[in-house]
């Protein structure tokens, strides 16, 4: 009896083995074949090749249709790893114009998994790019002795104009951090980078294709997978239309040589850019094809930094440009009226202290303050709000109360205009001054020159282009876009959205009068345009490091605005020696398509004079 239960155990026992040893066989089988690829791909790739067809990437014209960028073809040079057999090493080094050290260091690279983080032998590396056509043919004639090896067809960028780089950007190959981001890139593709290329990427690089070939058993093609049955076709990229009229750019563009600053112009109705200048800038078609990256390299140590677009990126003193705002600020809070004067005695004096001004008729209300730039109007006005306790409790509550209505009108923060890179400006707040110098023990004599667009104050070209539009609009501007419409693409409901400053609409009537008066008998004089009403304003902002630079904003026609300017060239002095004949020669030329006889010196003189030496 115990010899039959003893049996009957084993048998128990010995059949548990089997299951064990039968499921651990059917787990390696299912991690095999459905967990781990490496057995697939390997089969896949002795009877396949997946060749990737990449799409054309979108089209970029201006604003009036004509195109500025379009697609070239170009070859890369394309290898499965473990297909690659011997072969003549200094053959294909002479055919593709390389070192054999060269050669070696691709290779590293292409193993190095931090910096090609999908390697695999089973798939499409990447060796050379953007082969010329001289050393395409060559190694196209010799291709069949380089087993494992084939030339990659796809597009590079080819540029009409070479004007706007800062705004077009630029393509280059991505790089571990972009495959990992974005789940569409694999080693070797291409992405944006700055510019509308960067920023519409998704947009302008379409959806990428695939064809199957099948091998024989030595691996040689013997045509398309059931004859093309299972391939992709790629998807081309949608073409974009700028707001850019690229002639007005290349002008604005020749103006500025020699010079450092910017140029913006916008149309105020509808927030579209019209052209957007950095200077100095550069050719676009130095970053494309195998020398993208010398070139950058060079630009990148530039002292005159080029690839810096000072347009949306710099943050400059407003200077005088600023005072508009101040007019503003100080109505809708009923400090002044109109009708309210205050004195210069060629400056601002108050106590101890003194901001100087020029030499103008003395008291003065908004209006001819506006004409004539006078600093000491808007230092009292400022004093007026900023120290009117039993209006605002403290001189920090109404300091918060005048930078909210600041931000309101787009300064302080990003405006959110469509390329990357875009700075925020600077308005300081309450707590930044109490941590300078205390709290409570600050007043508006204490920060005076804010008032002025001087001291902390910082604003980009492109923010105070934004207010010339605003006033232009008299109380509301769009947010400024260079992109003015995707090809097949609704664009988003907010693109036109009006956006409305907490500064009543009927005060910025009486602000672009004062800046009308500026050009009919103030300081913007040379902006005056034969037939056309132009309105604006002048900045002299001063400069700790150096000579002061040179500002200017204002918008034509006055009743009818179709343009709205900013200019800032730094170092350059006073605001009407280069701002305002920048500004009043773009506008024409924008309006009238030329500049009139009677001031061909002045643009004579734009174009000739430098500021600089690189």
């Amino acid at each position: 009896m115990r010899k039959d239960y003893k049996l009957e155990k084993r048998k128990y026992v010995i059949c548990g083995f089997v299951i064990a040893i039968a499921l651990i066989y059917a787990i390696q089988l299912f991690d095999l074949q459905i967990n781990d690829s490496s057995y697939k791909k390997s089969a896949d790739s002795n009877a396949f090749l997946k060749k990737t067809i990449y799409p054309s990437r979108g089209l970029i014209k201006d604003r009036n249709g004509e195109l500025v960028v379009f697609n070239q073809p170009a070859y890369d040079v394309m290898l499965i790893p473990r297909d690659v057999k011997e072969f003549d090493t200094v053959d294909f080094c002479h055919t593709l114009n390389i070192s054999r050290e060269q050669l070696e260091k691709r290779f590293a690279d292409m193993k190095d998994k931090r910096l090609n983080p999908g390697y695999s032998t089973y798939t499409p590396q990447v060796l050379m790019t953007h082969l010329s056509a001289t050393d395409y043919g060559r190694l196209q004639e010799k291709l069949y002795r380089f087993p494992g090896f084939y030339i990659q067809k796809r597009v590079l960028r080819q540029y009409n104009y070479g004007s706007a780089a800062n705004v077009l950007g630029n393509i280059r190959e991505v790089n571990a951090s972009d495959i990992e981001r974005d789940p569409y890139f694999s080693p070797g593709d291409y992405t944006g980078d700055l510019g509308v290329e960067k920023s519409y990427d998704e947009y302008l690089r379409g959806i990428k294709g695939a064809e199957i070939l099948i091998r024989d058993a030595n691996g040689r093609i013997q045509g398309r997978y059931e004859d093309g049955a299972e391939d992709v076709a790629p998807v081309a990229g949608r073409d974009l239309t700028l707001s850019i009229d690229i002639n007005l750019q290349q002008y604005a563009e020749s103006l500025m040589v020699g010079k450092r600053g910017a140029v913006v112009a916008i149309e105020p109705e509808t927030g579209e850019i019209l052209c957007l200048v950095t200077s100095p800038c550069y050719d676009p078609s130095l970053l494309v094809g195998r020398q993208r990256g010398k070139n950058y390299a060079d630009l990148a140590k530039d002292p005159a930094k080029p690839l810096f677009d000072r347009s949306i990126q710099a943050a400059y003193p407003p200077g005088s440009t600023f005072k508009p705002t101040q007019g503003l600020i100080l109505q809708q809070e009923n400090i002044i009226t109109l009708g309210t004067a205050y004195p210069c005695a060629h400056g601002y004096i108050n106590g101890g202290l003194r901001v100087g001004c020029h030499t103008h008729g003395s008291p003065l209300t908004l209006l001819p303050a506006l004409q004539t730039s006078c600093n000491a109007f808007f230092c009292w006005g400022f004093k007026a709000m900023i120290d009117r306790r039993q209006k605002y409790g403290s001189s920090a509550n109404a300091f918060e109360v005048w930078k909210k209505h600041l931000v309101s009108m787009g300064y302080g923060y990003r405006l959110g205009v469509d390329l990357p890179g875009e700075s925020r400006g600077f308005i300081p707040n309450e707590a930044f001054y109490n941590k300078w110098y205390g709290e409570g023990r600050w007043s508006a004599n204490t920060i005076i020159s804010v008032s002025i667009g001087q001291g902390e104050i910082l604003a980009t070209p492109l923010q105070i282009a934004n207010l010339a539009a605003t006033i232009a609009n008299r109380g509301w501007f769009i947010t400024p876009h260079v992109v003015k419409a995707i090809q097949d693409t609704v664009m988003p409901d907010d693109y036109y959205i009006k956006r409305v400053p907490t500064v009543d609409e009927r005060y910025y009537s009486s602000v672009a009068e004062g800046m009308r008066m500026a050009v009919t008998g103030g300081t913007c004089r040379r902006a005056a345009l034969p037939g056309i009403e132009v309105a604006g304003k002048t900045g002299t902002a001063q400069n700790p490091h150096g000579k002061d630079h040179s500002a200017f904003m204002g918008f034509a026609p006055y009743n009818d605005p179709r343009i709205a300017v900013a200019v800032y060239v730094e170092n350059a002095g006073f605001g009407a020696v280069y701002g305002v004949p920048i500004g009043s020669l773009v506008m024409e030329k924008y309006l009238t398509g030329e500049i009139s006889p009677g001031r061909k010196y002045m643009e004579e003189q734009m174009l000739s004079s430098s500021l600089y030496y690189k």
